[in-house]
Protein backbone atom coordinates (compact mmCIF):
# COMPACT_ATOMS: atom_id res chain seq x y z
CA UNK A 1 0.00 0.00 0.00
CA UNK A 2 1.12 3.44 -0.86
CA UNK A 3 1.54 6.10 1.80
CA UNK A 4 0.15 9.39 0.58
CA UNK A 5 -0.29 12.33 2.92
CA UNK A 6 -3.90 12.85 3.92
CA UNK A 7 -5.20 9.85 1.97
CA UNK A 8 -5.75 7.16 4.58
CA UNK A 9 -6.73 7.06 8.20
CA UNK A 10 -4.43 4.36 9.60
CA UNK A 11 -4.08 2.99 13.11
CA UNK A 12 -0.90 2.14 15.02
CA UNK A 13 -1.27 -1.64 15.01
CA UNK A 14 -1.57 -4.43 12.46
CA UNK A 15 -2.80 -8.00 12.57
CA UNK A 16 -0.57 -10.78 11.27
CA UNK A 17 -1.09 -14.51 11.05
CA UNK A 18 1.48 -16.74 12.70
CA UNK A 19 0.83 -20.49 12.46
CA UNK A 20 -2.85 -19.76 11.95
CA UNK A 21 -3.07 -17.57 15.04
CA UNK A 22 -3.91 -13.90 14.83
CA UNK A 23 -1.54 -11.60 16.67
CA UNK A 24 -1.18 -7.87 16.96
CA UNK A 25 2.01 -6.30 15.74
CA UNK A 26 2.82 -2.71 16.68
CA UNK A 27 3.88 -0.36 13.90
CA UNK A 28 4.52 2.51 16.28
CA UNK A 29 7.83 0.90 17.36
CA UNK A 30 10.26 1.93 14.60
CA UNK A 31 13.17 -0.10 15.94
CA UNK A 32 10.97 -3.18 16.29
CA UNK A 33 9.79 -2.84 12.69
CA UNK A 34 13.36 -2.44 11.50
CA UNK A 35 14.51 -5.52 13.41
CA UNK A 36 11.65 -7.60 11.95
CA UNK A 37 11.72 -6.38 8.35
CA UNK A 38 14.93 -4.46 7.63
CA UNK A 39 16.91 -7.54 6.60
CA UNK A 40 14.14 -8.61 4.20
CA UNK A 41 13.63 -5.22 2.60
CA UNK A 42 17.33 -4.43 2.12
CA UNK A 43 18.04 -7.09 -0.58
CA UNK A 44 14.97 -5.96 -2.54
CA UNK A 45 16.23 -2.37 -2.47
CA UNK A 46 19.84 -3.39 -3.21
CA UNK A 47 18.76 -5.32 -6.30
CA UNK A 48 17.24 -2.13 -7.63
CA UNK A 49 19.73 0.59 -6.66
CA UNK A 50 22.89 -1.15 -5.37
CA UNK A 51 24.21 -1.87 -1.88
CA UNK A 52 25.26 1.60 -0.84
CA UNK A 53 22.11 3.32 -2.11
CA UNK A 54 19.96 0.55 -0.63
CA UNK A 55 21.03 1.51 2.86
CA UNK A 56 19.74 5.02 2.23
CA UNK A 57 16.49 3.71 0.73
CA UNK A 58 15.91 1.36 3.68
CA UNK A 59 16.65 4.14 6.16
CA UNK A 60 14.27 6.49 4.36
CA UNK A 61 11.63 3.73 4.21
CA UNK A 62 11.67 3.19 7.96
CA UNK A 63 11.80 6.93 8.64
CA UNK A 64 8.70 7.43 6.49
CA UNK A 65 7.01 4.44 8.12
CA UNK A 66 7.64 5.96 11.53
CA UNK A 67 6.42 9.40 10.42
CA UNK A 68 3.25 7.93 8.87
CA UNK A 69 2.59 5.14 11.39
CA UNK A 70 -0.73 6.70 12.39
CA UNK A 71 -2.00 6.08 8.85
CA UNK A 72 -1.46 2.31 8.92
CA UNK A 73 -4.57 0.12 9.00
CA UNK A 74 -4.92 -3.66 9.17
CA UNK A 75 -7.76 -3.32 6.67
CA UNK A 76 -5.15 -2.57 4.03
CA UNK A 77 -2.65 -5.40 4.67
CA UNK A 78 0.29 -6.41 6.79
CA UNK A 79 3.08 -4.24 8.10
CA UNK A 80 5.49 -6.04 5.78
CA UNK A 81 3.44 -5.24 2.66
CA UNK A 82 3.02 -1.65 3.86
CA UNK A 83 6.80 -1.32 4.27
CA UNK A 84 7.47 -2.80 0.83
CA UNK A 85 5.00 -0.26 -0.57
CA UNK A 86 6.86 2.59 1.08
CA UNK A 87 10.20 1.18 -0.14
CA UNK A 88 8.84 0.92 -3.68
CA UNK A 89 7.71 4.55 -3.56
CA UNK A 90 11.15 5.63 -2.35
CA UNK A 91 12.68 3.56 -5.14
CA UNK A 92 10.44 5.29 -7.68
CA UNK A 93 12.20 8.50 -6.79
CA UNK A 94 15.42 6.76 -7.74
CA UNK A 95 13.93 5.18 -10.88
CA UNK A 96 16.07 7.21 -13.26
CA UNK A 97 19.19 5.80 -11.64
CA UNK A 98 17.76 2.27 -11.79
CA UNK A 99 16.87 2.49 -15.50
CA UNK A 100 20.25 4.05 -16.25
CA UNK A 101 22.01 1.19 -14.44
CA UNK A 102 19.97 -1.48 -16.27
CA UNK A 103 20.83 0.19 -19.59
CA UNK A 104 24.52 0.28 -18.62
CA UNK A 105 24.35 -3.43 -17.76
CA UNK A 106 22.66 -4.10 -21.12
CA UNK A 107 25.48 -2.23 -22.92
CA UNK A 108 28.50 -3.44 -20.96
CA UNK A 109 27.51 -6.65 -19.19
CA UNK A 110 28.85 -5.23 -15.92
CA UNK A 111 26.29 -5.10 -13.13
CA UNK A 112 26.73 -1.73 -11.40
CA UNK A 113 24.88 -3.04 -8.33
CA UNK A 114 27.28 -5.87 -7.56
CA UNK A 115 30.45 -4.98 -5.71
CA UNK A 116 32.80 -7.87 -6.53
CA UNK A 117 36.50 -8.33 -6.94
CA UNK A 118 37.84 -8.01 -10.50
CA UNK A 119 38.49 -11.78 -10.66
CA UNK A 120 34.94 -12.62 -9.53
CA UNK A 121 33.56 -10.13 -12.01
CA UNK A 122 35.53 -11.68 -14.89
CA UNK A 123 34.26 -15.18 -14.12
CA UNK A 124 30.68 -13.97 -13.75
CA UNK A 125 30.89 -12.05 -17.02
CA UNK A 126 32.22 -15.08 -18.86
CA UNK A 127 29.22 -17.13 -17.69
CA UNK A 128 26.31 -14.70 -17.81
CA UNK A 129 27.17 -11.57 -19.73
CA UNK A 130 24.86 -12.09 -22.68
CA UNK A 131 21.88 -13.13 -20.58
CA UNK A 132 22.41 -10.31 -18.09
CA UNK A 133 22.45 -7.80 -20.91
CA UNK A 134 19.23 -9.12 -22.38
CA UNK A 135 17.47 -9.25 -19.02
CA UNK A 136 18.70 -5.78 -18.05
CA UNK A 137 17.49 -4.38 -21.37
CA UNK A 138 14.08 -5.94 -20.78
CA UNK A 139 13.92 -4.63 -17.20
CA UNK A 140 14.86 -1.13 -18.33
CA UNK A 141 12.13 -1.22 -20.96
CA UNK A 142 9.34 -2.63 -18.81
CA UNK A 143 6.57 -0.32 -17.71
CA UNK A 144 7.06 0.77 -14.09
CA UNK A 145 4.21 -1.35 -12.71
CA UNK A 146 5.47 -4.51 -14.43
CA UNK A 147 9.03 -3.93 -13.20
CA UNK A 148 7.83 -3.25 -9.64
CA UNK A 149 5.63 -6.37 -9.59
CA UNK A 150 8.34 -8.60 -11.08
CA UNK A 151 11.03 -7.41 -8.65
CA UNK A 152 8.72 -7.61 -5.62
CA UNK A 153 7.87 -11.16 -6.65
CA UNK A 154 11.34 -12.35 -7.71
CA UNK A 155 13.62 -10.41 -5.37
CA UNK A 156 11.48 -9.67 -2.32
CA UNK A 157 9.62 -12.99 -2.77
CA UNK A 158 6.26 -11.49 -1.86
CA UNK A 159 3.01 -13.32 -2.58
CA UNK A 160 0.47 -11.84 -5.02
CA UNK A 161 -1.69 -10.46 -2.21
CA UNK A 162 1.32 -8.84 -0.54
CA UNK A 163 2.38 -7.23 -3.82
CA UNK A 164 -1.16 -5.96 -4.34
CA UNK A 165 -1.12 -4.45 -0.86
CA UNK A 166 2.38 -3.01 -1.28
CA UNK A 167 1.52 -1.27 -4.55
CA UNK A 168 -2.12 -0.54 -3.69
CA UNK A 169 -3.43 -2.29 -6.82
CA UNK A 170 -5.92 -5.13 -7.36
CA UNK A 171 -4.57 -8.67 -7.23
CA UNK A 172 -5.71 -9.21 -10.81
CA UNK A 173 -3.45 -6.34 -11.89
CA UNK A 174 -0.56 -8.04 -10.08
CA UNK A 175 -1.19 -11.29 -11.96
CA UNK A 176 -1.50 -9.49 -15.28
CA UNK A 177 1.63 -7.36 -14.76
CA UNK A 178 3.66 -10.36 -13.60
CA UNK A 179 2.51 -12.43 -16.59
CA UNK A 180 3.51 -9.68 -19.02
CA UNK A 181 6.86 -9.07 -17.31
CA UNK A 182 7.69 -12.78 -17.28
CA UNK A 183 6.76 -13.08 -20.96
CA UNK A 184 9.08 -10.18 -21.82
CA UNK A 185 11.99 -11.70 -19.86
CA UNK A 186 11.31 -15.16 -21.30
CA UNK A 187 11.29 -13.74 -24.84
CA UNK A 188 14.62 -12.01 -24.20
CA UNK A 189 16.20 -15.25 -22.97
CA UNK A 190 14.86 -17.46 -25.76
CA UNK A 191 17.40 -17.78 -28.58
CA UNK A 192 16.23 -16.47 -31.95
CA UNK A 193 14.43 -19.28 -33.74
CA UNK A 194 14.51 -21.30 -30.49
CA UNK A 195 11.78 -23.14 -28.71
Amino acid sequence: MVVRPGELDRRDRTTTHVNGDVSTEPVDDASGLFVRYGAAIHPYCASRVGQSAAEDVVAETFLLAHEHRHRFSTDLGTAQAWLYGIATNVLHRRRRDEVRAFRALARTGVDPFVEESPADRAVARADASAQSRRVAAVLAGLPVRQRDVLLLYAVAQLEYAEIAAALDIPIGSVRSALHRARAAVRAALTPAGGF
